[in-house]
């Protein structure tokens, strides 16, 4: 990737994530991935250096940095072999604290933000259900006021690392909505405990093509207990809360593309400069080169729109008059940053033949598991639903 452009801090963030994910070579998110087992050291070893409160304030614990910098640190561990089964360990610690540190109680702050940087919790995100998928306003999942508490129940799907998380940053309903103005009233944010031995919490985990280092779930609440003071902000404005969280994720997550497609690109590179085949390196060949190098310029495309989106989100933080571009930018960002990814992947399983379906390759690993930025957090077709909408003034399809 080429380097020209980015910040000193960024580049920082860079050299000494690169160093850390230098200790955990391909071979270990090979056996990972295929033994279906959590990446408990990485994730450690980044707490023990500070990574995980990269993009918290520092009076919290955490760096002071925004989310350009973690952005960049989300792409360096992906692109370093880890893939989005690295990426996936770490990024939910970064934006599900997002709408916690801005908008969370004094006390919840206290508690909660300094044990998810220093390792001791890992967080995961509580959103899509299986009856709403998209849908994230028709959501189901109550949390009734009882005994000075809530009382949740409903179901979540497709949470990553729930099996190992000790928090959950939850979205759901707290007002009927046939009882609400909007559809987007009436959802309150919580950070709650996932209490296994807590009556009304049950895990299920699914089996998934790509990213199987790391745990995704369905989530059952049957009137599972939380107390009130797990609400985050105010009851009934959980979906404005959740929103800082949500474009953060897109950023993050196109970088976690960007940083697959140029591993995979890399690798498939290296192979075709190697490779020889009727005497000469198969690189020399205008159909292995001309789609690496089409990859190429899609990957820097896909980055220049996904740092301005990263940079547009954490100038908003001071700037509201930015707040408005945050949006259409970061699902711009990732959706070229996903897209890129694929084709870059797709091309490297190619370029490496009949090895690119051998698991000691690599590419066949990131080749699956760059399906995930196509699909999450939000589909490439509902994106451009968005930006029919927000950027060109289209009436809304849905």
């Amino acid at each position: 990737m080429e380097t020209t452009g980015f910040t000193e801090n960024q580049l920082m963030v860079r050299e000494a994530v690169g160093h850390i994910c230098a200790r955990f070579p391909n071979t270990y998110w090979r056996e990972h991935d295929q033994q279906e087992q959590d990446p408990t050291e990485f994730h450690a070893a980044l707490a023990e250096a500070g990574w995980l409160g990269i993009a918290l304030p520092e009076s919290l614990g955490g760096a002071g940095l925004g989310i350009s910098e973690a952005t960049m640190m989300m792409q360096t561990i992906a692109e370093s072999g880890a893939g989005m089964a690295g990426a996936q360990a770490i990024h939910a610690n970064v934006y599900a604290t997002q709408p916690l540190a801005r908008f969370g109680t004094r006390e919840q702050l206290r508690e909660t933000i300094p044990n998810i940087i220093s390792g001791t919790w890992r967080a995961c995100f509580g959103v899509t259900e299986p009856d709403a998928g998209l849908n994230t306003l028709g959501l189901a999942t109550t949390a009734d006021r009882v005994d000075g508490g809530y009382s949740v129940t409903g179901q979540k799907i497709w949470i990553t690392c729930a099996q190992v998380a000790s928090k959950m940053i939850l979205l759901a309903r707290t007002t009927p909505r046939d009882q609400v103005a909007r559809p987007s009233e009436g959802l309150s944010l919580f950070c709650i405990d996932l209490d296994r031995s807590q009556p009304g919490l049950d895990m299920r985990r699914i089996r998934k093509m790509g990213g199987r280092a790391v745990d995704a779930n369905e989530v059952f609440f049957d009137h599972y207990r939380v107390p009130a003071g797990a609400l985050i902000g105010e009851e009934g404005q959980g979906f404005r809360t959740v929103l800082h969280g949500m474009n953060a994720e897109r950023c993050l997550l196109a970088g976690e593309a960007l940083g697959l497609g140029y591993a995979a690109l890399s690798k498939a590179a290296a192979y075709a400069r190697e490779r020889v085949v009727f005497a000469r390196p198969i690189g020399m060949n205008q159909g292995i080169a001309h789609p690496l190098a089409d990859a190429y310029v899609r990957l820097e495309a896909a980055k220049l729109a996904t740092y301005h989106a990263a940079r547009l989100y954490d100038d908003s933080r001071t700037d509201a008059s930015k707040q408005g571009a945050v949006g259409i930018a970061a699902n711009s960002a990732k959706y070229t940053a996903a897209e890129a990814a694929f084709t870059a992947c797709e091309r490297a399983v190619l370029t490496h033949g009949g090895m690119g379906y051998a698991a000691e390759y690599d590419v066949e690993r990131w080749f699956r598991e760059s399906l995930v930025p196509r699909i999450a957090p939000v589909s490439r077709e509902m994106i451009l639903n968005y930006i029919g909408e927000k950027a060109l003034g289209l009436p809304r399809s849905y």
